[in-house]
């Protein structure tokens, strides 16, 4: 498998390759709008075909490519079912199976950051895409965007953490500049991991008291759009 992963500095987002290297077919996952031409060059230079574009909630923080990739390139969209995005192609649900040439990711649905969170678990190399759920000794913030802090610790000790230890964690965003983790290390050393209860875990995200991100009211409807910004 080819894998890239691929860093917005504006938005301190990452962004997943995912290329299949006998089928040459590839899948993004939350890729920026602002980088799409450097995505497209990078699939032109490692020949591969983008079948599949998805983004793992609606973000708000920066603008989805979800639309100018479908239209440069005419792969398929999609986003969770709880999303209000009607532009994407397809949407998908929990436990759902994505298969993009030999690669199969399962689907999860991971909410508490948003109410369409989702992650994306690749059983045979290892390796989660948590969205902004589980961070890198972290985890995304719940008061906006129908978020909530219970849902969140379900979200994590339910399904996530449930996953074998060795599993490779790579999250939507770092903003320490660390690139991976592991389940079993952010068990072990994830600060907010470290709570004996839902109750006590949303008491601590209710003490954060974070500003909203800057372009919240311009992203949020443009990615409900597939990246159009609100007219």
């Amino acid at each position: 498998m080819i894998f890239r992963q691929l860093f917005d500095h504006e938005s301190s987002t990452y962004t997943y390759l995912l290329g299949d290297t006998n089928s040459g077919e590839a899948l993004l996952i939350d890729p920026v709008i602002a980088n799409t031409d450097s995505y497209l060059s990078l699939l032109q230079q490692l020949n591969l075909t983008l079948k599949l574009c998805v983004d793992t909630h609606t973000h708000a923080d920066h603008i989805t490519a979800l639309g100018a990739l479908r239209e440069r390139t005419g792969c398929i969209t999609m986003m969770g079912e709880q999303a209000m995005a009607d532009c994407v192609s397809q949407s998908f649900a929990h436990l759902d199976q994505i298969e993009v040439g030999s690669i199969k990711l399962e689907v999860l649905y991971t909410p508490g950051h948003t109410d369409d969170s989702y992650s994306f678990y690749v059983p045979k190399q290892g390796m989660l895409f948590s969205g902004d759920t589980l961070l890198i000794r972290g985890t995304g913030r719940t008061d906006f965007q129908n978020g909530d802090a219970l849902a969140q610790y379900h979200s994590l000790c339910q399904v996530l953490l449930k996953l074998p230890e060795d599993t490779e964690v790579y999250p939507g965003h770092d903003y320490k500049g660390w690139s991976k983790s592991s389940i079993g290390e952010e068990k072990q050393h994830n600060p907010r991991l470290q709570v004996s209860s839902g109750e006590e875990y949303a008491a601590m995200m209710a003490a954060l008291k974070l500003p909203n991100p800057k372009l919240m009211d311009i992203a949020v409807p443009a990615n409900q759009a597939c990246g159009e910004p609100a007219a």
